[in-house]
C-alpha cells in the first residue's frame, strides 16, 4: 500500500506543478488578471491581427495587454478590454490604435499620450480609436487609382 500511495502522491504533486505553470503562462499571454495593472477598454471598427494577449505598446515598449476582444452587437465594433501596468498613466486626452511591425510583421496595439492635466481612471474608455488597416485595400487603392487626377490633354490650337 505505501508503494501505491507514494506513486498517488508524486502524480498529485506533478500535477499541481503542471497547473501553476499553466496558470503563470495564462497570466504572462494576458488571458488573466495580472498582478499590478488596472483595466481600460476601447472600441475599435476593425481588429484584424489582434487577439487576447496581444502587446499594447508606448513609446515601443510594452506597458499593458488586450485581456480580451468581444464583439458589440449594438454599434458592431470590437470593444477591446486592457491591462494597463500600474505607474502608467494617460491623459484623458490619449489615443490608441492598431499598428504593425513592417510589411511582414505582426500587429499590436499603440498609444499614443495626450496632453490633457486629468488622466484615465480604471475601468475608463479610450475614445479616440484607430482600427486596423488593412494593407491589401491600400495597395487596391493605390494600383487601382482613380480617373479624378489623370492629365487631361490640352486643346491646342
Amino acid at each position: 500500500m505505501s508503494h501505491s500511495a507514494a506513486e498517488v502522491l508524486t502524480g498529485a504533486a506533478v500535477l499541481a506543478v503542471a497547473a501553476g505553470f499553466a496558470i503563470y503562462a495564462a497570466q504572462g499571454a494576458g488571458y488573466g488578471p495580472s498582478a499590478g495593472s488596472y483595466p481600460l477598454t476601447a472600441s475599435f471598427r476593425s481588429v484584424q491581427g489582434i487577439s487576447a494577449g496581444s502587446d499594447v505598446r508606448l513609446a515601443g515598449v510594452k506597458v499593458g495587454t488586450i485581456t480580451s476582444l468581444t464583439l458589440n452587437p449594438q454599434t458592431f465594433f470590437a470593444d477591446a478590454s486592457i491591462a494597463m501596468q500600474e505607474g502608467i498613466l494617460l491623459p484623458t486626452d490619449s489615443a490608441i490604435l492598431i499598428s504593425q511591425d513592417g510589411l511582414l510583421g505582426g500587429a499590436y496595439v499603440e498609444i499614443l499620450p495626450g496632453g490633457m492635466p486629468d488622466n484615465l481612471a480604471p475601468g475608463d474608455e479610450i475614445e479616440d480609436t484607430q482600427g486596423a488597416v488593412s494593407l491589401i485595400s491600400l495597395l487596391m487603392k493605390f494600383v487601382g487609382g482613380s480617373g479624378d487626377d489623370t492629365a487631361k490633354p490640352e486643346s491646342g490650337g
